[in-house]
């Protein structure tokens, strides 16, 4: 039996770690080529190595506020594989919900600057780059949106702002590319990953799985529906395995399937966000 990607090929933004490193590796377990991009080449290299088939991984040092570099990536995908089929775009940062009574006029500047030039800048180019390419293949693009695609306190208003602009986009580019190419989207809820905050706010080097810490075995569960499932970002790649697939999901586009542990029908966490003000 083959995977749902055999022979497909595939190009991954941010794919040197979390959710894009996970699908990139279901992708190739799939039966897929994958070109992994990212901004550190010895990390993206890493994970090459520990393919179990490092001759269908590529790695390409890129950043994706850089349209050359972005089409330079998509030229060096098809000169080695042959060809794209499937655009994951998914480099992303988090705003660490930062709230805007916490944020000085020049930070906040600052901060939308920064985040919406990878959150959302990033997959314009990053579409733009790749869709002739895709329009050969009749293939689709997947994005990584987020809870904070559709609900509030998934971050702060810059991060949720940004994931709201992905979702729009996602549906305006399945109109616009469609018959040719899909266009569809993963919203995630949160996962023990390695996703960092922005410079701006000098949270570059922190990182999102330190929220994931237990700080004990009595800790609280987060309080979604199903607060004892997985975080590993590897349980949460088979809905793009889904969208990628012509075969599987040929008639599907402009959709976001949610894999948010159910935060979707919770409701608020809390009636109000500025009782302290």
């Amino acid at each position: 039996m083959t995977g749902w990607l055999d022979g497909y090929v595939a190009l991954v933004t941010g794919g040197g770690s979390g959710i894009g490193r996970a699908v990139a590796e279901r992708f190739v377990a799939e039966g897929a080529s994958v070109t992994i991009l990212g901004r550190n080449l010895d990390r993206l290299a890493d994970v090459v190595a520990s393919s179990p088939d490092p001759s269908r991984m590529h790695a390409v040092e890129a950043d994706v506020r850089d349209s050359a570099q972005l089409h330079a990536a998509v030229a060096d995908t098809v000169a080695r594989f042959g060809k794209l089929d499937t655009l994951v775009a998914n480099a992303g940062v988090w705003d660490f919900q930062r709230q805007l009574t916490r944020l000085t006029a020049e930070e906040l500047g600052a901060t939308f600057d920064e985040l919406f030039s990878i959150n959302v800048k990033g997959y314009f180019l990053a579409a733009e780059a790749a869709w002739r390419e895709l329009v050969k293949t009749r293939g689709s693009i997947v994005m990584t949106l987020s809870n904070a695609s559709f609900h509030v306190n998934g971050g702060g208003p810059v991060y949720t702002a940004s994931k709201h602009a992905c979702l729009g986009l996602m549906r305006e580019l399945a109109y616009e590319l469609a018959p040719k190419v899909r266009v569809n989207g993963v919203a995630c809820g949160g996962m023990n990953t390695d996703l960092r905050g922005p410079e701006a706010l000098s949270l570059h080097e922190r990182s999102i799985a330190a929220s994931f810490a237990r700080k004990g075995p009595d800790a609280p569960p987060p309080p979604i529906p199903l607060h004892d499932s997985s975080t590993d970002p590897r349980d949460f790649t088979g809905p793009y395995v889904l969208l990628a697939s012509r075969e599987q999901s040929g008639p599907i586009t402009g959709q976001a399937i949610s894999v948010d542990g159910g935060i979707g029908v919770r409701g608020f966490a809390t009636a109000a966000g500025g009782d302290h003000l």
